[in-house]
């Protein structure tokens, strides 16, 4: 999240000259991670400035098209005479104002501007792109200066393009989606500094009429739980989106794209709620959210080609899709330069629908990132005012009076908090009214509480252990306060992470490390003294192992605990043995040039219970019973611990002492002596015996046997497995 001080100091009355050093610390005691803080009036030394495209020249005969330009910088060169400069960018004509830095300059990075020879010509500086300033990561085309800009050339181009803000990024943990905004933002700083703030969502919006802006259907109340829209007609396509705006949508990294889409981006950033402006007149029939039908086809914005999920939501036309709700839109309803009529689109939908949709198209736009965090259900109307009233006052139009809101928002759920439970969870002394009051300025509705009782007796209640409680019902911008625990991080949050001692818990007195523990040290250690180096592989597999593997249709190795959420579509299953991802791991060595490879592992295998059910349903607000934990243990696959080698190459290198020796099966025999060695099994109870297993060579397997028990093999893998996995041969 990039956001310029200067739109936040809209909303809250931040100090004048506050240094950045203490902008950047007051969001990082809010628990807010700051990237950077950039004062762009230090980004761009020397002379920047507006100029006036007078000629453009184009030059052939060469592998891009480049253009020799004239350029009046008015007196800023010292000279009054236009400047020459070689440019590649197309997107500007004569005329047109832009933002030239002239020799002697600095772009950040420390890239130093001066008068050169190229492509035949003699060029004097640069006109510059958003990128090349850092404004934004735009390297398309130069930046051109919108007509409404009243600098003349020759003036400073800092104040025209915003180089003259502070801009912070920050990185916003997933919980937070209210702060990926700058009203968030604002609020969180207004805690910190203790100063007024000014919520831009706290304006009045006229709600639902009789005859909706535009027929919709929702079939989905769950996915979609709420849906509002509004229309506006004849809108000027020509107008440009205002300077003030492009410049704070480049400053936060967004680009420019036509008004009505720029004011859906604007107000995203602004209150937190993602918008789309649809064409009405390329829509066909009554809006239709609902889930889309598996194989279901949508181009996306980003003109990619999509086949569509039974989870994904979507808004359909008599056409069939035209958007991927929540996500991204659809071409064939896209604003156009020729847009007059546009209907603007805000609604809430379930973060999780959309965060599995974002994923599975592998399509993280901005509006996904905040839905998956969760947005304030309170904000589609509001958002709809606000772009209503943009897009008639900067290009004209008439606003429908009829507003859509189908709203199934589920009030918000109080959350029982006992009165001590920050004090004995952080260990600082917090009274009741403190804690009421820091949850307060979070936005929580508080009752309850000893303090409270004279005010209002009824509102005072017990936990069910005798202690007094509050009753707190959060705001419907805090999506993640849904427990006693998250409202104590939120006090100790608000109060000061600086307040809370740094006191090392006493250690429990106890008798060193287990009998488990010293045997899994004792038998890494013996590994690692001969030559073995451990490595930790991921427990995720392919389904297609147990085929490569070579496994027999009956080898209870087949059957794999699947995720429900795996990291990767393509390995969902937990791994039965250790030698699937052990051999990738020599794969990936042998491929980037590895060739003497000796490693080994000590982890868990995961063995599905057979006929287990779904987990009990446990909350956090007690300690399971011992019924709940055996049952929810009964569901847990077997999870024993094995370890393995994997070797190939050369187990004693060549060198002067001699030639060397090639790693054998002999030795993987002996690594497996090594362990059971090292384990504590004396050796006369140990039997070395030719045996048959996959994915081993029928012909060069032992099997390692305790008292009559096999326990593990080694021997040289089968030339087949060796083939499917890509392996070196033997």
């Amino acid at each position: 999240m990039r956001v310029s001080v200067s739109w936040l100091r809209e909303y809250v009355d931040l100090p004048a000259g506050l240094p950045t050093g203490d902008l950047e610390q007051a969001l990082v005691d809010l628990g807010i991670e700051v990237e950077s803080v950039v004062d762009l009036r230090e980004s761009v030394t020397g002379p920047l400035v507006v100029g006036e495209v007078l000629e453009i020249e184009e030059l052939t005969g060469f592998k891009k098209p480049i253009r020799f330009c004239r350029v009046d910088v008015g007196a800023a060169n010292g000279t009054g005479e236009p400047q020459e400069i070689v440019c590649g960018a197309r997107n500007f004509a004569v005329g047109d104002k832009v933002v030239v830095i002239l020799p002697g300059g600095v772009l950040p990075g420390g890239f130093a501007i001066g008068a050169r020879k190229t492509y035949g010509r003699n060029s004097h500086g640069m006109i510059c792109s958003a990128q090349e300033l850092g404004l934004g990561d735009d390297h398309s085309g130069i930046i051109v200066l919108p007509e409404d800009v009243k600098a003349q050339p020759g003036d400073d181009a800092r104040p025209v393009v915003g180089l003259d803000d502070v801009v912070v990024e920050m990185e916003i943990t997933p919980d937070r989606g209210y702060a990926l905004s700058v009203r968030g933002i604002a609020r969180e700083l207004s805690h910190a500094l203790g100063v007024p703030f000014r919520d831009p969502a706290d304006a009045p919006a006229p709600g639902a009429t009789a005859e909706p802006a535009y027929p919709v259907e929702v079939r989905d109340p769950v996915g979609c739980d709420r849906f509002a829209a509004r229309m506006v007609r004849g809108v000027d396509p020509a107008v440009q989106t205002p300077g003030w705006m492009r410049q704070r949508l480049t400053a936060a990294g967004v680009r420019s794209i036509s008004l009505p889409v720029d004011i859906t981006n604007y107000l995203m950033l602004e209150l937190g709620q993602p918008m789309h402006a649809f064409d009405t007149d390329r829509i066909a029939g009554t809006l239709v959210v609902r889930r889309a039908e598996a194989g279901e086809k949508l181009t996306t914005l980003d003109g990619v080609n999509r086949t569509l999920s039974a989870e994904d939501l979507v808004i359909c036309d008599d056409t069939g899709p035209i958007s991927l709700a929540a996500v991204m839109g659809g071409e064939t309803s896209e604003v156009l330069a020729s847009t007059t009529n546009v209907l603007f689109e805000a609604a809430h939908w379930d973060p999780a629908t959309v965060g599995r949709t974002a994923r599975r198209h592998k399509l993280f736009s901005e509006a996904a990132k905040r839905w998956e965090r969760g947005v304030d259900p309170a904000l589609p109307l509001v958002a709809l005012e606000k772009a209503v009233r943009l897009l008639t006052d900067l290009a004209g139009g008439t606003a429908g009076a009829e507003v859509l809101d189908i709203d199934h928002v589920a009030p918000r759920t109080p959350v029982t908090l006992p009165v001590d439970l920050p004090s004995r969870r952080v260990g600082v002394a917090y009274s009741p009214q403190r804690v009421a009051e820091l949850l307060e300025q979070v936005g929580c509705t508080v009752t309850g509480g000893a303090d409270r009782l004279a005010e209002d007796p009824g509102t005072a209640g017990t936990a069910a252990g005798g202690g007094e409680v509050l009753t707190v019902t959060p705001p419907s911008w805090r999506p993640d306060l849904t427990d006693p625990a998250d409202l104590v991080e939120e006090v100790v949050r608000l109060d000061g992470y600086d307040r809370v001692p740094s006191v090392l818990p006493t250690a429990p007195p106890g008798r060193g490390l287990t009998w488990q523990q010293q045997r899994r040290r004792a038998v890494a250690r013996s590994l690692a003294e001969r030559g073995y180096v451990e490595v930790l592989a991921q427990p995720f597999v392919a389904p297609e192992l147990a085929d490569q593997l070579g496994l027999p249709a009956d080898d209870p190795r087949r059957p794999a605990v699947r995720l429900a959420n795996p990291l990767s579509e393509e390995e969902p299953l937990l791994r039965t043995t250790l030698l699937g991802p052990l051999l990738g791991i020599v794969k990936r060595n042998v491929g980037r040039g590895q060739r003497d490879v000796a490693i080994y592992e000590i982890g868990t295998v995961f063995h599905p219970r057979p006929g287990a059910g779904a987990p009990p349903a446990m909350g956090v607000d007690r300690r399971p019973t011992d019924e709940e934990f055996a049952a929810a243990d009964a569901v847990v696959p077997a999870q024993p611990r094995h370890v393995a080698v994997a070797l190939t190459g050369e187990i004693e290198p060549a060198g002067w002492w001699g030639a060397g020796r090639p790693a054998g099966w002999a030795d993987a025999v002996e690594a497996g002596r090594a362990v059971l060695d090292a384990a504590g099994i004396p050796a006369d109870r140990v039997t070395v015996r030719a045996g048959e297993r996959a994915p081993w060579h029928p012909g060069r397997c032992a099997e390692l046997v305790v008292d009559d028990v096999v326990v593990g093999h080694a021997g040289e893998l089968h030339p087949a497995v060796l083939a499917a996995l890509e392996l070196p041969r033997r």
